[in-house]
């Protein structure tokens, strides 16, 4: 394990926006992407750590035949009852950033990319980044894109996105912006800009 913090550039985006796919752009270039809504999947399927603790506290009803959370269950539970959405966090989050904290301090690439959805909404994770990377735009493509992926109606798509910080307050956090309102290149091209920035900063701060 590395003795010293690695240089973390956290990666967010509102529902939509694209930023798995930036995520895999910066995973292209060599960096390591440390993706807390794997790190939930993984929590959350069958043997995973949260299962006996979600089990206990929400019911078998809430444990799929596999033996997994029923994701579908427990998200319409915890977007109609706030309560059960404080408690499941207080289940995943502090997991999540344990095992984040983890694969950060191991990866090897010259910075790491923590991919957080709610990075903005949480202030814990701030403090653990050196820059705040957001991918954005317009609400109306995040519709569009939601809709033509999951199947959701535009109803449904905005009340999630109503649940997440609001595109303004993201972009007033950013540090850097990737526009994901063109093409696939267009966001490669400017993952490879930052990518470059990134590596020369994170050399600065080992030097620091």
């Amino acid at each position: 394990m590395n003795t010293r913090r690695p240089y973390i550039v956290g990666l967010t985006g509102g529902i939509g926006s694209g930023k798995s796919a930036a995520a895999d752009g910066f995973a292209a270039h060599g960096i390591t992407v440390v993706d807390t809504d794997v790190i939930a999947h993984a929590l959350t399927s069958p043997d995973g750590a949260a299962i006996p603790t979600i089990r206990r506290l929400f019911g078998e009803h809430m444990i799929a035949a596999d033996g997994s959370m029923d994701r579908a269950r427990m998200r319409a539970l915890v977007f109609s009852a706030p309560e059960s959405r404080r408690q499941l966090e207080a289940i995943l989050h502090p997991m999540i950033q344990a095992l984040s904290a983890q694969l950060c301090a191991d990866a090897s690439s010259p910075y790491v990319i923590l991919a957080v959805p709610l990075l903005i909404e949480s202030g814990r994770y701030r403090e653990r980044c050196d820059r705040i990377c957001v991918v954005d735009c317009p609400e109306a493509l995040q519709i569009e894109r939601v809709g033509r992926r999951s199947g959701l109606s535009a109803s449904q798509v905005q009340a999630i996105m109503q649940a997440q910080a609001t595109r303004a307050e993201r972009l007033a956090a950013a540090d850097d912006v990737i526009d994901n309102s063109g093409s696939l290149d267009d966001l490669r091209k400017q993952v490879g800009i930052l990518n470059e920035g990134y590596i020369s900063q994170a050399l600065l701060a080992r030097q620091a």
